[in-house]
């Protein structure tokens, strides 16, 4: 599951995402927030259940606020308050891939550690689940590197239009866990 997810959902979504974002501001004399805007709303629309949308879009609000406080200059600062304006949703891949960018961070280590960032979430999520142990998970995240990898190498190089997420079943779950009166987790 967690390989379908990575290859299907996470790196054509959020890992291009990021990696136009990249690419958008990596260079400070030319950025491009037209490019990281129509990522961030490509990839607020491909994001079907509204629990995974909120979460994105917290989250990234939450590393722009930390980024733009810790070193807020240039494409940082100027995508937050594209953000903040109400001009671009905020999602976190968008967010970390501005950042990453203004780091001087590569992008295909950018896309790699989000994709490995998801992977260890994921497992540690089964973790407190219930579902595995912790040596399995490890297990699990260990075989799950070359996907990791190759997702990485195929999203670096992609472009707005390819932003899209396929995971039928993942998506219908989240949205029946939105509407369960008992609910595990906020995304």
């Amino acid at each position: 599951m967690l390989r379908d997810h990575l290859q299907l959902a996470v790196a054509p979504s959020d890992g291009i995402g990021l990696a136009c974002a990249h690419r958008a501001t990596s260079t400070p004399d030319s950025t491009d927030l037209e490019l990281v805007t129509r990522a961030d709303e490509r990839l607020t629309a491909v994001k079907l259940s509204r629990e995974a949308r909120d979460t994105s879009t917290r989250t990234g609000r939450a590393l722009l606020r930390v980024a733009t406080s810790a070193f807020g200059h240039g494409a940082v600062s100027d995508y937050a308050r594209q953000v903040e304006s109400g001009r671009s949703p905020g999602n976190h891949a968008v967010a970390l891939g501005v950042v990453s960018a203004s780091l001087g961070v590569p992008r295909l280590e950018s896309v790699a550690g989000e994709l490995f960032a998801f992977s260890a979430n994921w497992v540690a999520a089964a973790v407190r689940l219930a579902v595995t142990d912790h040596r399995t998970a490890q297990a699990v995240l260990h075989d799950a590197r070359a996907v990791m990898a190759e997702a990485a190498l195929h999203a670096v190089d992609q472009d707005v239009p390819d932003i899209t997420s396929c995971t039928p079943l993942l998506d219908v779950m989240a949205m029946l866990h939105e509407e369960s009166e008992l609910r595990l987790f906020a995304s």
